[in-house]
């Protein structure tokens, strides 16, 4: 049986101390049934590639690139990280409370 990694304190991107995290999968669940992707990763990637992340970073991801993009190329924190909107974003988010949630 495969295991999840387990919820961190802090969102695994900006790093705040937020209560309730989201888990972003780094290959979109929709994706697993795609031959391509089962191609490129092992059931286990497939299932437990995840990050915890705030709700602001979890929009910010998705508003960065398409599911299909995010899946093929921007399948790990470092590679998320390497997209020049999200990174301004998660250090602008960084410096704010763990309550903070952006109106947009």
């Amino acid at each position: 049986m495969l295991k999840l990694p387990p919820q961190p304190e802090c969102c695994e991107l900006c790093e705040r101390p937020v209560v309730q995290l989201t888990r972003h999968h780094l290959i979109p669940k929709h994706l697993h049934r795609k031959k391509r992707f089962q191609k490129l990763f092992s059931k286990e990637d497939l299932i437990t590639r995840t990050l915890w992340v705030c709700r602001p970073c979890h929009n910010a991801i998705h508003k960065a690139r398409s599911e299909q993009e995010l899946g093929l190329y921007y399948n790990t924190r470092e590679t998320l990280l390497e997209l020049e909107e999200l990174r301004g974003f998660v250090a602008w988010i960084r410096e704010k409370p763990a309550e903070f949630v952006p109106k947009r």
